[in-house]
């Protein structure tokens, strides 16, 4: 790092395989100065020490949307790194540091995430653009060839199609995107790619809501123990015993 260009980014992009979500982590390799972006508990050692490694300051951990699949990393990372600061839209209705609304910025170093709500998964889905480096974490709202489902915690297929197009696609062509997830082992997109070859956001208004209202996809596996977990970022201490349990529990079976 010590060579590296005084606007460069560093950036890493890793995953957790029983929910199949991306974290990323990036720095400003001017001021040192870091983010991470969607962090899981399960894989926060990794994470922490990778960071460790890196020898950079962490200021943010930003989540795209409150999770149902998984718990969020930021309650344990926090324990780690005291000064870092929770991060979620305000629109999520959620316990954080920072709530921030749509056209404000997160600043790390001379780096700077411009935030785009884009709901219709979930009303607080926010997501992450970093026009510098010309890419975008768009969290669930849309994912590689897909986007996030709308039938449950506030869903809209409505609402998810009209981000998507306005905040999403309005970006340049050659954006690259970073979702939160991938079932295919696919990575990365462009604004260009998924405008042209989404199966689902190339169709019009009324036949992506159709679809959307017609997957009959199962009730996700963790969700009565995930979101209230995630309503508070996923910190110990503000969570109700249940739920606390629950995810210690989880955790346990982990190891």
């Amino acid at each position: 790092m010590t060579h590296s260009h005084p606007n460069s980014l560093v950036f890493r992009q890793l995953s957790e395989g029983v929910s199949n979500t991306y974290t990323y982590i990036l720095v400003c390799t001017a001021s040192k100065e870091a983010v991470i972006i969607d962090p899981v508990l399960e894989t926060v050692e990794r994470d922490s020490k990778l960071i460790n490694e890196l020898g950079v300051k962490l200021l943010y951990a930003l989540n795209t949307h409150v999770h149902a699949d998984h718990v969020t990393g930021t309650g344990e990372l926090k324990k780690r790194f005291p000064l870092m600061k929770t991060v979620l839209a305000s629109k999520a209705n959620a316990k954080s540091d920072v709530q921030v609304e749509h056209g404000e910025t997160i600043n790390f170093g001379r780096k700077s995430l411009e935030v785009r709500a884009t709901p219709g998964h979930t009303n607080g889905c926010v997501t992450y653009v970093l026009h510098e480096d010309r890419m975008a974490f768009t969290g669930d709202a849309l994912l590689i060839r897909g986007c996030g489902r709308t039938d449950f915690q506030e869903g809209s297929a409505q609402t998810l199609y009209r981000s998507v197009h306005q905040q999403i696609f309005s970006l340049p062509d050659d954006y690259s995107l970073y979702p939160a997830h991938d079932y295919k082992g696919l990575t990365c997109t462009s604004v260009e790619e998924e405008r042209n070859f989404n199966p689902r956001l190339t169709k019009t208004e009324d036949e992506f809501i159709d679809l959307m209202n017609n997957l009959n996809l199962p009730y996700p596996k963790r969700i009565d123990y995930a979101m209230p977990a995630n309503m508070v970022c996923g910190i110990y201490d503000l969570m109700d015993e249940k739920t606390r349990k629950t995810v210690e529990q989880s955790l346990n079976k982990q190891k």
